[in-house]
């Protein structure tokens, strides 16, 4: 069986995303199949690897959600470990687009993952970095995830992270960070 052609190294692939690039004014495209937001995007962008033209399959997001995400991911780890019955919460919504009630083991799994993401946040367990993590061996072109101590994802941030990554100027804060989830009811 012949190998499969990595479509994101193809000079005509390469060359429509340019053209789309260019009628846009960017120097990246959107994944539109993903749902991008203040702190995530996944986007396109040209450039080189091993001297050959390539196009970039980059996810970018803030330091803040990663660090959710892995409390979250550690929480759930312990959750499971704790309850032999544990299942993914999964949040339902009625008719009227109101989330459904949880059942009581639901609610009592929620509190203890809660819980969990409180102590480690109160301890600050888990610290983050900034990171580029290069994947050569993906099925479109270059695959990057990138995590940034910024605030919110623009398409500034975008742009200043494809130029210095192209450039090869980009300086990454080898600070560890924690953070506290921001009470999200004040007000």
């Amino acid at each position: 069986m012949a190998p499969v052609e990595n479509l994101g190294f193809s000079p005509k692939i390469i060359e429509e995303y340019r053209e789309k690039m260019l009628t846009l004014g960017r120097t990246f495209l959107f994944d539109d199949e993903d749902e991008n937001s203040d702190e995530y995007s996944h986007f396109y962008f040209l450039g080189k690897f091993e001297g050959k033209d390539v196009i970039y399959d980059a996810v970018i997001y803030t330091l803040r959600l990663q660090h959710e995400s892995e409390l979250y991911e550690i929480a759930e780890h312990r959750a499971a470990k704790h309850f032999p019955e544990y299942k993914k919460i999964t949040y339902d919504e009625d008719e009227n687009g109101n989330l459904e009630t949880l059942d009581p083991l639901e609610e009592e799994i929620g509190l203890f993952m809660a819980e969990v993401i409180m102590e480690l946040e109160e301890d600050e367990s888990v610290k983050v970095k900034e990171h580029v993590d290069l994947d050569a061996n993906s099925e479109f072109g270059v695959s990057l995830d990138v995590g940034l101590h910024v605030e919110r994802i623009t398409d500034k941030v975008i742009e200043k992270f494809i130029k210095d990554f192209n450039e090869d100027t980009l300086k990454l804060d080898p600070t560890l960070y924690s953070f506290q989830t921001e009470d999200q009811e004040a007000g």
